[in-house]
C-alpha cells in the first residue's frame, strides 16, 4: 500500500509537466508520394526533432496531409487539418493553383499559410490584398529565367528552343513569360514551343515523345531549355534526344533548379545521356553545423545513395518549420492569436540554411546567388562551374581551352572560370607598373603609397563600387616587366587586374579585357624646338594678293588728288617731272600722316579723307599682325617624318610598350637601327640633349606630360595617329571590367575626370600661355578689307567724274556767252573752285572771233585776280591785246600786232 502514493505523485507529476509545455500543431500539404514531397517531409521532421529537444516548454506537432498537386485535394485536407486538427499554420502546396485554394481558406478561418510556390505574373499588392494571410516562401524564378537568359546570351545563339510538360496545375506559363522578358533584353527569341502533355496521360510516352523531338530536327537552333518536367518525362525525354542527335557536341541543353534537384533519382543510364547538360542551383553554405546534420539524417534514411546532398527545396522545407519555431520563442504565451503569429513570421531575420530569412511584401526577399553546374556521367552527378547573381551576371563566356591548347566553342563541354568577388580575406590583386614612362600617371616609393593619376582614378572608382563590392579590397603589387609580359600574368591569372597607363590595342583585347578608355591616344612627334629667320619677315603680316591691291589704290588715289589739284594748287604746278614727284611724295607721306602738302580743291579732300582712313586701318593691322610675327617664336615647318626618314635621323620609343617600335618599322617604315628605346623622362632628356635621337615618338598623354614641363625647349605635332587610349585590365570577359567601365563614364560625366587630369596632367601655367604654332599667326589677306578698298577706289572715281563734268559744262558756258556780246564788250569768267574769286576779263574788238578768244583764254596762264582786255581798233583788224591787273594799274601789258 505504500507504493500507491508514490504512483499517483509520479502520475500527477507527469500532468503538471504536460500541461507546462505548449503545444504547436502545423499542418503540411505536399505530394507525399513523390520525390520531392518525400524530400520535404524528412526535412520539416528533422527540423521539428530539433526544436523539441532544444525547447522542453514547447511542443511542435506536425500533420502531414497528402494533396496530390491536386488544388481540390489540397484545399480540403487544408480545412480538415484547420477545423479538426486545430492547427496553427499550414505549410506547403507546390502549385500555385493549390496556394490560391488554402490561402482563400486562411483567409477566412484566419490562419497563416506559407506556400511553396509563387504566382510568376500576379503584383504583390494584388496578392497581399486578396489573401492577407499568406507568405511566399518560393525560389525566385525571375532570377532563375534571367540567369537562362544569360547563359543563352554567352552562347552567341539568337534563337532558343523551350520544352516543358503541360500540367493544368503548374505555373509554367508564368515562367515561360518571364522567360520571354529576360530574353528579350537580349534581343533573344523562342524559335519554337514543345509543349508535352503530362505524363500520365500518355499511353505511349516514348513514343509520343520521339515524335516530338523529330519536329525540332529541321530547327536551326541547337539551344534547347527545359523549363519544367516531371522525373518519368524527365528520363523519356533525353534518353530519346540521345537517340536521334539532340545531345551531340553542337548542341546545348540547360534545364531549371526543380530538374537538377530531381538528378539524385535519375536512372544511370538517363544519366549518361544527359552528360555535358547544365543546370541550375542555389548557392548556399555547407558548413553550418544544421547542415551537417540535415545532411546526415538524410544520409541515415536513404542508406544506398553514396552521397547525398540536399538541395535548395529541402532546405527551404527546413526553415519554413525555423521560420514557425523562431516566431513561437519570441512570442507571448497569453497573447498567441494568429495575427500575432503572422507578424512574428513576417518580421523573421535570421541566417537559414538557405540564406538570408527576411521577408519584403511577404516575399521571400533574399537575393540568390545561382551556381552553374554540369551534369556528369558518374556518382557524383554534376560538377560546379560557376557562380551567378543578378549585378555580377556571369563570370566569363562559356569557353576553355581543351587539353590541346584549341579553342572549342561547345556549351555542353565548357568549364568556365569562377570569378572571384573580392573581399578582406581574399582581395583584388592589382599590378601597377613601377617604372612608368612618367609618373604623373603611377609613382611608386619604397615605404610610400603610390600616387599619380592612375592610382587616384582607381581610388575614385572604388568608392562608387564600394557597395556592390563590399569595399573592394585591394592589394597594390609593383611589377617592373613591359606591358606586354605583365599582360601574360594577367591572362594566366597571376594578377587581376592592371591599374596603369596601358594602351588598348586590339590584340591586346583578345587576351584580355580592357575598361572604357579613361583618355584618348595617339602617336604624336616630339622635336627640339628651332626657330627659323627670315629676312622678309616685314612682308609677312599681308598676303601678297593685299600687297598688290594696296599699291594699286595708292596709285589710282595719287592719280585722282594730281587730277583734281594740278591746275588750281601751286603747290602740285609746275613742270610735269616735278607734279609727279609732288604727288609721289604726298602719296607716301600720307601713309603716315605726315603730308605738308595742302588741298585745295574740295573733291580731292574727299577722295584724301577717304584715303587716309584706309590707310589708319591698314597700318594698324599690319602693326599689330607684325608684333604678333616678331613675338611668336616661329619653327622649323619642314620637319616631318619624311625630313626625319630622308636624313636617316635616330627616333626614339618607349621601351614599355613594343607596339610603337613595330608601328614606327612596319608602317612609317623606319630601319631598324634608327628606331632608338627610350625608358624614363631622363633618359629621354639625356637622349636628346646628346643628340642620340633628333625625335621622339610619344602617344598623346605622354606628349602632354612632357610637354608640360619642357614646353619652352620642345614642341611637337597633333597626335593624327589614334589608338584606343588608355584603360585598366582585367582577365577576360571578367564582369569587374564593365563595371570599372560604368563608373569611368559616371565620373566623366560629373567632371571628376576632369578635375583630376587637371592635377595630373593638364600644362602648367608656365606653359598654358606657350606661344601658338606658327599657323597660328596667318598673314592679312584682302578678304577682310576689300570693302574699304571698294569705297575709297569708288570715292576717288566718283571725284574724277564730277569733276570732268563740272569742267565740260563750264567750256560749254563760255562758248555761248563770247558769241553774244558786242564789239568792245569784256567777257569775265570766275572760277568758283578758286576761293581768290579770280576774273578774267577779255575786251572783243574788230577783227577777232569769238573761237581765237576761247583759244587765247585757254593758252594764257594768270596768277592772281586779271582782267583780259582786248581792244578792237578801227582797222578791222586786230593790232593789239592789252593784259592789266583789275585794281586799274597795268605794271605790264602785251601786244601782238596781228595781220
Amino acid at each position: 500500500m505504500s507504493f500507491y502514493p508514490l504512483i499517483i505523485s509520479l502520475f500527477l507529476f507527469q500532468s503538471l509537466a504536460n500541461s507546462s509545455q505548449n503545444t504547436t500543431s502545423i499542418g503540411v500539404t505536399i505530394d507525399v508520394n513523390s520525390e520531392t514531397g518525400k524530400q520535404h517531409r524528412t526535412a520539416m521532421q528533422i527540423a521539428a526533432q530539433s526544436f523539441n529537444i532544444h525547447y522542453n516548454n514547447q511542443n511542435l506537432v506536425i500533420f502531414f496531409r497528402d494533396s496530390g498537386r491536386n488544388p481540390l485535394q489540397a484545399a480540403s485536407v487544408a480545412e480538415e487539418l484547420i477545423t479538426k486538427e486545430k492547427v496553427k499554420v499550414i505549410i506547403g502546396m507546390e502549385t500555385w493553383q493549390e496556394a490560391a485554394l488554402v490561402a482563400d481558406l486562411g483567409a477566412k478561418f484566419q490562419v497563416p499559410i506559407i506556400s511553396f510556390s509563387s504566382p510568376p505574373s500576379v503584383p504583390s499588392s494584388l496578392v497581399q490584398l486578396r489573401w492577407p494571410f499568406l507568405i511566399q516562401m518560393s525560389q525566385n524564378l525571375s532570377a532563375q529565367m534571367n540567369f537562362i537568359a544569360d547563359m543563352i546570351h554567352a552562347f552567341n545563339s539568337q534563337k532558343v528552343i523551350v520544352i516543358y510538360e503541360d500540367n493544368p496545375y503548374s505555373s509554367e506559363s508564368g515562367m515561360l513569360s518571364l522567360l520571354s522578358e529576360a530574353l528579350e533584353k537580349f534581343n533573344l527569341q523562342i524559335e519554337y514551343l514543345l509543349a508535352l502533355p503530362p505524363f500520365t496521360s500518355l499511353s505511349d510516352p516514348k513514343g509520343f515523345v520521339l515524335d516530338e523531338l523529330l519536329k525540332l530536327l529541321p530547327l536551326k537552333s541547337r539551344v534547347f531549355v527545359v523549363l519544367q518536367a516531371s522525373l518519368p518525362m524527365v528520363n523519356h525525354l533525353f534518353r530519346e534526344a540521345k537517340k536521334i542527335g539532340l545531345l551531340e557536341k553542337e548542341s546545348s541543353w540547360i534545364i531549371n533548379e526543380e530538374i537538377t534537384s530531381m538528378l539524385e533519382n535519375v536512372d544511370k543510364s538517363v544519366l549518361s545521356s544527359m552528360k555535358g547538360v547544365l543546370g541550375i542551383k542555389t548557392n548556399y553554405s555547407t558548413s553550418s553545423s544544421a547542415y551537417t546534420h540535415l545532411q546526415e539524417k538524410f544520409q541515415a534514411e536513404n542508406t544506398e545513395k553514396v552521397e547525398f546532398k540536399p538541395g535548395s527545396n529541402v532546405l527551404l522545407a527546413y526553415d519554413s518549420i525555423t521560420i514557425v519555431t523562431k516566431a513561437l520563442e519570441k512570442m507571448n504565451t497569453n497573447s498567441s492569436s494568429s495575427k500575432t503569429l503572422l507578424q512574428e513570421m513576417l518580421s523573421s531575420d535570421f541566417n537559414g540554411l538557405i540564406g538570408d530569412i527576411r521577408f519584403k511584401e511577404r516575399q521571400l526577399s533574399y537575393t540568390p546567388i545561382l551556381r552553374v553546374i554540369k551534369v556528369v556521367d558518374n556518382d557524383k552527378k554534376d560538377t560546379e562551374l560557376d557562380f551567378w547573381t543578378p549585378k555580377l551576371k556571369f563570370a566569363r563566356s562559356l569557353r576553355e581551352k581543351t587539353n590541346d591548347g584549341t579553342k572549342e566553342e561547345r556549351s555542353n563541354d565548357c568549364l568556365p572560370k569562377k570569378w572571384k568577388i573580392p573581399n578582406d580575406t581574399n582581395p583584388l590583386q592589382v599590378a601597377i607598373p613601377m617604372n612608368p614612362a612618367f609618373d604623373n600617371f603611377v609613382k611608386v616609393s619604397q615605404n610610400q603609397t603610390p600616387t599619380g593619376f592612375c592610382i587616384e582614378l582607381f581610388k575614385e572608382i572604388r568608392k562608387i563600387l564600394s557597395e556592390q563590392y563590399s569595399g573592394l579590397p585591394y592589394n597594390f603589387i609593383p611589377f617592373s616587366e613591359s606591358f606586354d609580359d605583365i599582360l601574360l600574368k594577367v591572362k594566366d591569372e597571376t594578377y587581376d587586374a592592371i591599374v596603369g597607363d596601358v594602351t588598348i590595342l586590339a590584340k591586346r583585347a583578345r587576351e584580355v579585357s580592357f575598361t572604357q578608355p579613361y583618355t584618348e591616344s595617339g602617336l604624336s612627334l616630339i622635336l627640339p624646338a628651332e626657330t627659323e629667320d627670315s629676312a622678309w619677315l616685314f612682308m609677312k603680316p599681308f598676303s601678297s594678293v593685299m600687297w598688290i591691291a594696296t599699291t594699286g589704290i595708292l596709285i589710282y588715289t595719287m592719280i585722282a588728288v594730281w587730277f583734281l589739284e594740278h591746275h588750281l594748287n601751286p603747290e602740285f604746278g609746275g613742270p610735269l617731272k616735278t607734279q609727279i614727284s609732288t604727288t609721289l611724295w604726298f602719296a607716301f607721306s600720307s601713309l603716315f600722316f605726315a603730308q605738308k602738302e595742302k588741298i585745295n580743291s574740295n573733291s580731292a579732300r574727299v577722295v584724301v579723307g577717304v584715303w587716309l582712313f584706309l590707310v589708319f586701318v591698314l597700318t594698324s593691322s599690319y602693326t599689330a599682325n607684325l608684333s604678333s610675327l616678331l613675338t611668336v617664336q616661329k619653327l622649323r615647318s619642314d620637319r616631318d617624318i619624311e625630313w626625319l626618314k630622308q636624313n636617316n635621323l635616330s627616333v626614339g620609343c618607349d621601351n614599355t610598350s613594343t607596339f610603337v617600335k613595330d608601328y614606327l618599322i612596319q608602317v612609317y617604315k623606319f630601319s631598324t637601327h634608327q628606331v632608338v628605346e627610350v625608358g624614363d623622362e631622363q633618359d629621354t632628356l639625356d637622349k636628346f640633349k646628346n643628340k642620340k635621337i633628333s625625335a621622339l615618338f610619344a602617344e598623346s598623354p605622354y606628349e602632354k606630360v612632357f610637354l608640360n614641363k619642357y614646353c619652352k625647349e620642345y614642341t611637337s605635332t597633333t597626335a593624327a595617329y589614334k589608338f584606343g587610349g588608355l584603360g585598366f585590365v582585367f582577365q577576360k570577359d571578367d564582369p569587374m571590367a564593365k563595371d570599372f567601365s560604368e563608373a569611368i563614364l559616371t565620373l566623366a560625366e560629373n567632371g571628376k575626370l576632369k578635375d583630376l587630369e587637371n592635377i595630373w596632367l593638364t600644362p602648367s601655367n608656365k606653359c598654358s600661355n606657350n606661344s601658338p604654332s606658327p599657323e597660328e599667326t596667318e598673314s592679312l589677306t584682302l578678304d577682310k578689307f576689300w570693302g574699304l578698298y571698294v569705297i575709297c577706289a569708288a570715292t576717288s572715281t566718283i571725284c574724277l567724274l564730277l569733276a570732268l563734268l563740272k569742267k565740260r559744262l563750264r567750256n560749254h558756258n563760255h562758248y555761248e556767252e563770247a558769241d553774244q556780246l558786242p564789239q568792245g564788250s569784256v567777257i569775265s569768267e570766275s572760277d568758283d573752285d578758286n576761293n581768290n574769286n579770280s576774273q578774267r576779263a577779255i575786251r572783243v574788238g574788230t577783227g577777232l572771233n569769238i573761237e581765237n578768244l576761247i583759244k587765247l583764254n585757254k593758252s594764257a596762264t594768270f596768277g592772281g585776280r586779271v582782267k583780259e582786255g582786248v581792244r578792237r581798233r578801227n582797222s578791222p583788224k586786230l593790232e593789239s591785246i592789252s593784259i592789266s591787273d583789275e585794281q586799274g594799274d597795268l605794271p605790264h601789258s602785251q601786244s601782238a600786232a596781228m595781220p
